[in-house]
């Protein structure tokens, strides 16, 4: 079985009208919860052999400091230009091309292709994935290029607004 951790990023700014979208850092509200969901991710005990991430600034800060919380080394962190603005179709062929060895990737990225790619692997009614928020899905697969509709389970979702229930992994 393989374990997925699809993070959108958390929430970013639109103050400087001049930057590129793939530019925009983290506003306020959106440094303050992303090392929140770090805490909760590390009181959960999740612990990744990958993180991958979209290269957009807000994706990879938002990924540095997750890492940062679950003790993943920040300059591990995996990028893929592909998973900036990329749809369900091409989130599942980026996973099944990962390493066979890895059983649980966490993945950093945008809507809407995180929240369709989370409803395609578990059957799930997500209506949006928010910003920082955290599906957790077990895949009923042994490999990654096995992926497939209906594959997995949520285990959760969390997100900042979301009262946190504590939930532990292990």
């Amino acid at each position: 079985m393989k374990t997925l951790y699809l993070v959108r990023h958390a929430k970013s700014s639109w103050e400087d009208s001049q930057l590129r979208d793939y530019d925009r850092p983290l506003n306020k509200r959106g440094k303050k919860d992303a090392p929140n969901m770090g805490r909760r991710l590390a009181l959960m005990r999740v612990s990744v052999d990958l993180l991958l991430s979209s290269p957009a600034n807000r994706a990879y800060t938002t990924a540095t400091i997750i890492a940062s919380a679950i003790n993943y080394d920040k300059k591990a962190i995996e990028t893929d230009e592909a998973i900036y603005h990329a749809s369900r179709t091409e989130l599942v062929e980026i996973l099944k091309a990962q390493d066979q060895k890895l059983n649980a990737i966490m993945s950093f990225g945008h809507n809407p292709g995180f929240t369709d790619l989370a409803n395609y692997l578990t059957g799930a009614d997500i209506d949006n994935i928010p910003t920082c928020g955290v599906a957790a899905i077990q895949l009923e697969v042994s490999a990654w290029k096995s992926l497939n509709r209906n594959t997995g389970k949520l285990l959760f979702f969390e997100y900042p607004k979301k009262e946190f229930e504590g939930k532990f992994l292990s």
